[in-house]
């Protein structure tokens, strides 16, 4: 009651009208011994009118809830509340959701109500009953999960993904599960990992660790404090654990991979409300448009010529979305005010603990991309102690995805320097990029890489020695290609990068 009340506070303070006021109730309250009491008290001292959802549309109001914590989503929707748990199917791209036509299907295994289940299974009873009554109710649960799944309809297309990549994508939602993310979070940062990440939203754990609950409910018995992870959470962490594995078994073809999630029913009522013109926005590419220049698009237009077009051959990572680039170009002057010792480290923990770090819906990998290339971009330089932090935000990357970071990174160095403030006159430009690949570079002609050709106007007389300015800053830009600074050593993954710097008339 008294975090409704201060929410109404809060309500008053920024001047949202009475009138757009919600309370939304879910099954907990639903199911609650006194939930009738409960719900006219809120009304008495609120004003405050409480809906209470239907089973059906709980789980598809959080399965958009779901959707508005990623900008791409193909996979199973789970949400874990107290008092239930919802499954659907969901494909959202560009802010259009698409869910099971049945909506979702309703489970009465919320992590308090599966607690109170196991615990009245096992009360009295001595360890085989307890055992046997534990197997009978896991197969319970298994057949209804089987059921569901003919009942939901899923996609021939995402089944057949399913059975290619090695199982399904989760995203999950709910207290429960945003616990057990924290869990594993704990695990990355306290086993030597130091996974660099402490937002849950974004956070995606592969299958083995998701399944591994003996350590999970190892760590919540046993650790002292737990970020995140409250008291009450922790006595439901066997629960929950009993919930994972029932369900690593039941769902065909398995789990690849799963993705955790802030939002949920309260998110999902508000984001089906916003218009799909602007759902479909990139999250990181609305974060960042607050710190862009006047030129920023034309910085990522110089940024996509500088990347060589796809062939049969070769091609640019597609994990690298035009989104991150465009963000990169967006936020590339955000911390030029800084100076030479802070700028490259305020940067590079920007997207975890600095100026978009409350950004929502942001998978942690793009956030790892761009705080790498924006630390390259004030040159990279950075005191030990911060080391271990890039190594860590590079562990979330494959070596491909890294060493495009430090070129991309170095190219906005390089803008950054021919456009000081970050302005460009789209009639006079001062240097035009194009990549291409190539087959012949190098002394003796015969390495593969990338040409970059950055033509300049040719002038008679130039006072700001922008050609010699530049020919030393692409140094930089070359050194990325040279062998022993590829990701993993001489033998890791990099290419040749020769740069030609040529005078033309450009107007």
């Amino acid at each position: 009651m008294r975090t409704i009340l201060r929410f109404q506070i809060v309500c008053l303070e920024v001047g949202v009208p009475a009138s757009q006021i919600r309370v939304i109730a879910t099954e907990a309250t639903r199911k609650a011994i006194n939930s009738e009491e409960f719900v006219k008290a809120i009304q008495d001292r609120t004003h405050v009118s409480v809906r209470m959802l239907p089973k059906d549309e709980e789980g598809v109001v959080g399965a958009w809830g779901i959707a508005s914590g990623y900008s791409d989503i193909e996979g199973l929707a789970i949400d874990l509340g107290g008092g239930s748990m919802q499954m659907t199917w969901i494909v959202s791209h560009g802010g259009n959701v698409h869910i099971s036509p049945k909506g979702s299907i309703s489970f009465p295994y919320g992590a308090a109500a599966l607690t109170q289940k196991l615990e009245a299974l096992t009360k009295g009873k001595d360890e085989d009953e307890a055992c046997k009554a534990k197997a009978q109710f896991r197969e319970e649960m298994t057949s209804q999960f089987r059921r569901a799944w003919e009942d939901l309809e899923i996609p021939e297309e995402l089944v057949n993904k399913a059975k290619k990549d090695g199982g399904f994508q989760l995203y999950l939602s709910g207290g429960g599960f945003r616990g057990w993310g924290y869990l594993l979070l704990y695990l990355h940062q306290v086993r030597g990992e130091y996974y660099p990440i402490s937002i849950i939203n974004g956070y995606s754990a592969g299958k083995k660790d998701f399944e591994n609950t003996e350590a999970l409910k190892k760590v919540a018995k046993t650790a002292n404090d737990i970020f995140r992870v409250s008291d009450r959470r922790r006595k439901q962490v066997p629960s929950v654990a009993f919930l994972v594995n029932v369900l690593a078994k039941a769902i065909p073809h398995g789990i690849k991979e799963a993705h955790f999630c802030q939002g949920g029913v309260r998110e999902g009522a508000l984001y089906r409300q916003i218009l799909p013109v602007i759902r479909q926005q990139d999250p990181l590419q609305v974060a960042t448009t607050g710190f862009a220049r006047r030129s920023a698009q034309a910085m990522t237009f110089m940024a996509f010529s500088s990347i060589p077009r796809p062939t049969k051959e070769r091609s640019f990572p597609h994990s690298i979305s035009p989104h991150v680039i465009q963000a990169f170009a967006n936020i590339l002057y955000a911390h030029s005010t800084m100076s030479k010792e802070t700028a490259a480290t305020a940067a590079l923990y920007s997207t975890s603990t600095g100026v978009l770090a409350e950004a929502h819906g942001i998978p942690h990998a793009d956030r790892a991309r761009l705080a790498l290339m924006l630390q390259e971009r004030y040159g990279g330089e950075l005191p030990p102690r911060e080391m271990d932090f890039k190594k860590s935000l590079r562990s979330l990357l494959t070596p491909e995805e890294i060493w495009w970071t430090r070129y991309l990174g170095k190219l906005g160095l390089i803008i950054s320097r021919v456009y000081p403030t970050g302005v460009i006159d789209p009639s006079r430009p001062r240097a035009l990029p194009k990549a291409l690949w190539a087959n012949d570079l190098g002394k003796k002609k015969n390495k593969e890489g990338i040409e970059l050709r950055v033509s300049l106007q040719k002038v008679g007389f130039d006072p700001t020695r922008l050609k010699q300015e530049l020919e030393a800053d692409l140094k930089k830009l070359r050194k990325v290609g040279k062998r022993k600074h590829w990701i993993g050593g001489r033998d890791g993954w990099g290419m040749k990068v020769e740069v030609v710097l040529l005078e033309e008339d450009l107007f």
